[in-house]
């Protein structure tokens, strides 16, 4: 048996909705949630309807759209946005705006409250973005759910700006924010090889996670262990070696090498895989299942180049330069051969993981510290 709940969605609060609802309806919780996802992801994408909201005094660009009320369905919203999107940015709390917010960081979420932002997280997603929060008004605080327009940034990189300043440009990040904090020297003596400097700064600010929800970043786990806790050989106390769990890149590294031992690397041909001199070490796959390795020739790492392989094996392509450079052409190069700016005009970085970040960034931090309105 169904139980039926009444929820609901209050046009009295100022937020108008962006499709027309009555102002009470009977539906089960779950069901009014995923009623609500389905129009909210309808939004986020860029090449929807032009979005102009109907608050007054609100400028276009943004559409507000009406959470449910209560701290019980406010969380569960907050929970399945995390679910979906990954972990969010942390615009504002408990009034305090991020100083480093910008255009390409969130700022337009904030923009049609002004000062009356309480909190506000923000997710960025097929060039738009979405937000969570609170806001003031005259009747106290209230909830508020937000899509605005992103802003691609590719055309706009100051001349000289590194790749890596590129790919954060392009994604709409910066170096303010909270890192990935990783004991490198620990993960270089699990690897037996020093990495490249660009990837290890990369890492750091980016974490686990996907470039366009698409091609994802191995990282290593911040203690250099693995997420299975394996030491500098990559085995366990138990002798076993790792499994390779999750995004871990040794854990990869790893497992792939335990498998080209146990069922032979012709797969990889004309290559070997790493720890063979010169070979593939992995650095990333997509989710059409093309993976991305650094040919690891020569002494030094930072001279590495990359190749990658769609997901039959069949056709390599050789990339001399960075795993920045190879990333922002990617977002950025229509000609590139794994592009995704032949279907994205704005892109984003997907974030993998629970967290809800703290100001500025997005990892760590108390998911329920910002301030939660009732109903």
């Amino acid at each position: 048996m169904v139980v039926t709940t009444t929820v609901r969605l209050s046009v009295a609060s100022g937020c108008i909705p962006d499709v027309n609802l009555p102002h009470e309806y009977d539906a089960t919780p779950a069901d009014a949630l995923e009623e609500l996802l389905a129009r909210l992801q309808r939004r986020a994408w860029a090449d929807s309807d032009e979005l102009r909201c109907a608050e007054p005094g609100h400028p276009d660009g943004h559409v507000c759209m009406t959470p449910p009320e209560g701290e019980a369905a406010f969380d569960a919203l907050r929970r399945a946005l995390v679910e979906r999107y990954g972990r969010a940015r942390n615009l504002a709390r408990d009034g305090a705006v991020d100083p480093y917010v910008t255009d390409l960081t969130g700022r337009p979420l904030l923009t049609p409250f002004g000062d009356r932002v309480v909190g506000m997280r923000g997710w960025s997603h097929g060039g738009r973005w979405i937000g969570l929060g609170a806001v003031r008004d005259p009747f106290g605080v209230r909830p508020v759910l937000v899509v605005a327009e992103g802003r691609s940034a590719a055309a706009e990189l100051p001349e000289g700006a590194t790749w890596l300043g590129g790919v954060l440009a392009t994604t709409g990040r910066d170096l303010a924010g909270p890192r990935h904090a990783v004991d490198w020297p620990a993960v270089e003596q699990r690897l037996g090889t020093a990495l490249p400097a660009d990837y290890k700064q990369l890492a750091e600010v980016f974490g686990e996670g996907a470039f366009d929800g698409y091609l994802r970043l191995y990282v290593p786990d911040p203690d250099g262990r693995g997420s299975d806790g394996r030491g500098p050989d990559g085995r366990g106390p138990d002798g076993r070696g790792p499994d390779g769990r999750g995004s871990d890149l040794a854990g990869k590294a790893f497992r792939l090498a335990e498998h080209v031992r146990a069922h032979g690397g012709a797969l990889w041909e004309p290559y070997e895989v790493y720890p063979a001199p010169g070979g593939l070490l992995q650095w990333g796959d997509t989710e059409q299942a093309d993976t991305s390795y650094w040919l690891t020739e020569g002494r030094d790492p930072d001279r590495w180049p990359i190749v990658a392989v769609e997901d039959d094996f069949a056709s390599w392509v050789r990339f001399d330069g960075t795993i920045s450079e190879f990333l922002y052409r990617l977002l950025t190069d229509r000609h590139h051969p794994f592009s995704t700016a032949r279907y994205f005009d704005r892109h984003w970085f997907e974030s993998y993981g629970e967290g809800d970040g703290d100001p500025g960034g997005d990892s760590g931090g108390d998911p329920d510290s910002d301030p939660e309105p009732t109903g």
